[in-house]
């Protein structure tokens, strides 16, 4: 194997999402290994947060990362809440690169999105209903990551494809 992925999913999703599976499928095309860390259970904790429980969430995959970082090369993705877990987690744990599909730059009252300096690449609506694509275009910038904005909203649900290959693009740089 060249390495591992941990892809998270967004918010009230799941492992078994769609652009989370076509990021596996495109991991397994280039050798390297995977896991997708379930968060439902913590993102039905309503009672601590809207967004369920999002500190949890975070360590869950610090644990994960933690472990798996011993093994090789790492890379983080993940798509929305995922997104911001995984770049968070990356100041934590070495990590070779960043995936991060529509990342909430700003999610209050969290501390805005920051991540480790380590190659990165997002994909992004321009029609983000959630996040303007300005704040993606702005932190993007300032760390001279590869952006791809494309004709969609919050779901990238008409570019599954687009960001599959956005990652194995990635992975391939790595």
């Amino acid at each position: 194997m060249r390495g591992h992925c941990i892809l998270s999913h967004g918010f009230e999703s799941g492992p078994d999402a769609t652009k989370v599976t076509a990021l596996a499928d495109a991991a397994e095309r280039l050798g390297w290994s995977h896991e997708r860390p379930d968060y439902s259970d913590l993102d039905a904790k309503r009672e601590v947060s809207p967004l369920g429980d999002v500190m949890a969430r975070l360590q869950r995959l610090q644990q994960i990362a933690h472990a798996a970082s011993t093994h090789g090369p790492l890379v983080l993705a993940g798509s929305s809440l995922g997104a911001w877990i995984s770049a968070r987690v990356s100041l934590e744990v070495p990590v070779h690169g960043l995936f991060l599909m529509a990342p909430p730059i700003e999610m209050r009252p969290a501390p805005m999105m920051e991540a480790a300096s380590v190659p990165v690449s997002i994909i992004h609506g321009w029609h983000d209903e959630l996040i303007p694509a300005q704040q993606v275009v702005d932190w993007a910038s300032s760390r001279n990551a590869r952006l791809l904005l494309v004709d969609d909203s919050h779901r990238l649900s008409d570019h599954v494809q687009a960001s599959a290959d956005a990652f194995a693009q990635l992975l391939a740089t790595l």
